[in-house]
């Protein structure tokens, strides 16, 4: 295993803690303009949250409405369902239906709880993620932002795993601490994004991101800090 990768983990609370854990569990609300500029306003707020740590699985249910959001990896399938259990979208294969879409194109409402559940899933369990069979590691370039310089990884995930795209980076600190993401979401078109952690906060012994803002990334890497079109606030993590 890579000696970066090897390193934050046991800065996470190691590996085999991560391989005995079946979820995690927070209550996460979601900010910023996106999801109305999307076409669902209601996107936006506190969800509560439980995301499988051995299979790309998350179930999430508005904490306002009852509204519930399911997606299974292993059945290629998103649901979403109301409070009285009325079907309210469901779509499988849902990875294709995004095909030639741009950064302007709205989409629907299975699109839009499609691309939430496999972006939060990968929030929760990343890095452990980088173990997992098939994922490629290795460390790349370091990067200098605001006189710190970070250590990088270059992940490459496998066609198993649904990720914002094929191949992303991840910076960390002197501490082993994730710093930033960088990806370019294959169902968005692609645009360049720039993620921040700005807060965590430690649960039951290991280390989570609580504040997170994605900004769009500008052509010399550095973000733009003039509008934050997603936030994330995470609490009340629990594993188990």
């Amino acid at each position: 295993m890579d000696a970066l990768l090897t390193r934050v983990l046991e800065a996470q609370g190691g590996l085999d803690r991560w391989k005995s854990l079946s979820a995690v569990t927070a209550r996460i609300t979601y900010g910023g303009p996106f999801w109305e500029f999307k076409g669902h306003a209601d996107f936006a707020g506190p969800e509560i949250t439980e995301a499988h740590a051995q299979e790309e699985y998350i179930r999430q249910v508005q904490e306002l409405t009852g509204r519930t959001v399911v997606y299974d990896r292993k059945a290629d399938r998103v649901t979403v369902t109301a409070a009285d259990g009325e079907i309210l979208a469901t779509l499988d294969n849902p990875r294709s239906s995004f095909d030639g879409f741009t950064p302007e194109t709205p989409w629907s409402l299975g699109q839009i709880a499609y691309f939430r559940s496999y972006a939060t899933w990968h929030y929760l369990l990343e890095p452990y993620l980088f173990t997992w069979a098939g994922a490629e590691v290795r460390e790349i370039e370091p990067w200098t932002e605001n006189e710190e310089t970070w250590r990088v990884l270059g992940v490459t995930f496998p066609d198993s795993v649904d990720a914002h795209n094929k191949t992303q980076k991840y910076y960390f600190d002197d501490a082993y601490r994730l710093r930033r993401m960088d990806y370019q979401p294959d169902v968005n078109g692609r645009p360049p994004v720039a993620h921040y952690i700005r807060s965590e906060e430690t649960f039951d012994g290991i280390t989570v991101p609580t504040v997170r803002h994605i900004h769009s990334r500008n052509e010399d890497m550095t973000p733009d800090l003039s509008w934050i079109p997603i936030t994330l606030e995470i609490g009340g993590v629990s594993f188990r």
